[in-house]
């Protein structure tokens, strides 16, 4: 007969049998354990007292033997975090540039106002606020790529010569542009549209110059604000040259703003500035004098016209300057000023043959600093 297992053992006892005597033994040996593990708790609960004594011995040595270990010294605050010290009330501002390439374009012009296009580097010299700086670059920029944004007054004011104006425009285009040159096409009124994108296409442009049509009130502000934006995304020659009677109207931005985002840009300005009549009681001359120094402050020319010949003659006087200027550039040497426009001043140091005094047309300056 097989084993028996102490469960049923235990019962056959329990109900008055008699059992084997392994059996018996097995059952008395289990019931013998409870004492047993009676005896390890209470020999464990005799030992606690001293275990926990010893534990907390241990950890006393470890919080002093820690406490004796040096800390790492505080971090000191990063400059960014330090708030910069007030200027005291007496001091002026400063401003600081980067150190980067200032370029300039110059046109120099003989006594009867014809460029001159054979100088060498030699023949300039270039001041930043006053104090003289070193030509870094030198070139003659009659094959560096050209963007121009022609930009057409289409107010209510212009209507009765719009017609002309356009055929002038697409001869100038047709006479100024190369395969390397881009041309945007801006109409404004009311409001400013670009007609057409940066193109060298002719055929794009001309069919732009179809679609332009008249409007009623004038935006030039506007028109040259966003015209200066349109040209800082391009890497060439900037030039913007504009059509208009020297009306605004309706602009959202003044003549400070359009002529900062032209200077930011490094847009140069021609203003072809129309006058039906030269005596007319309507003429806006405010806006004629603020074109004039929109035109003088970028390194430009202004032009009036009162025909269509002038206006071709105008076209043809632009063409030739671009094609004549000089690329001066040098790197700041002066890195701190009180004012964050830092003025440009060229000198001509060379006469023509005849000696005649030589003048050079160029901006007048830069912002060391960009509006956002």
């Amino acid at each position: 007969m097989g084993d028996v297992s102490a469960t049923e053992e235990t019962a056959a006892l329990g109900a008055g049998q008699a059992a084997p005597p392994a059996a018996a033994a097995r059952v008395a040996s289990s019931i013998c354990r409870p004492a047993r593990v009676s005896a390890a708790v209470t020999l464990v609960l005799a030992l606690l007292p001293l275990a926990l004594s010893a534990l907390l011995g241990a950890q006393s040595d470890g919080a002093a033997r820690t406490a004796n270990v040096p800390r790492p010294p505080q971090a000191a605050p990063s400059p960014a975090a330090i708030p910069p010290a007030k200027p005291a009330d007496n001091e002026l501002p400063t401003f600081k540039v980067d150190v980067k390439l200032v370029s300039v374009f110059v046109t120099v012009l003989d006594g009867q106002g014809a460029p001159v296009g054979n100088l060498q580097q030699d023949s300039f010299r270039i001041f930043e606020d006053g104090h003289p700086e070193q030509i870094a670059l030198f070139g003659r920029e009659s094959q560096l790529p050209l963007s121009i944004v022609l930009a057409i007054d289409t107010s209510l004011s212009t209507r009765k010569d719009l017609r002309l104006e356009l055929e002038s425009a697409r001869r100038f285009s047709r006479s100024i542009m190369r395969p390397v040159d881009a041309m945007a096409l801006f109409q404004f009124s009311e409001i400013v549209r670009q007609v057409v994108p940066f193109t060298p296409d002719l055929k794009q442009i001309d069919r732009g110059i179809a679609d332009i049509r008249s409007g009623a009130a004038t935006a030039m502000y506007d028109a040259i604000y966003l015209a200066a934006e349109a040209l800082e995304k391009r890497h060439d020659r900037k030039v913007l040259v504009i059509i208009t009677d020297g009306g605004d109207t309706v602009s959202k931005v003044d003549y400070q703003e359009a002529l900062r985002a032209a200077q930011q840009a490094e847009a140069i300005i021609y203003s072809i500035i129309i006058v039906p009549i030269a005596a007319s009681a309507g003429r806006d001359t405010g806006g004629e004098h603020a074109l004039i120094q929109l035109s003088h402050d970028t390194g430009g020319k202004y032009y009036y016209a009162d025909s269509l010949e002038r206006l071709d003659a105008a076209f043809d006087r632009i063409s030739q300057e671009l094609r004549t200027q000089y690329l001066l550039a040098y790197y700041p040497s002066r890195r701190v000023a009180d004012s964050d426009f830092r003025r440009i001043q060229i000198q001509v140091t060379t006469g023509t043959a005849n000696d005649s005094p030589l003048t050079a047309r160029y901006r007048t300056g830069y912002y060391s600093s960009k509006l956002e």
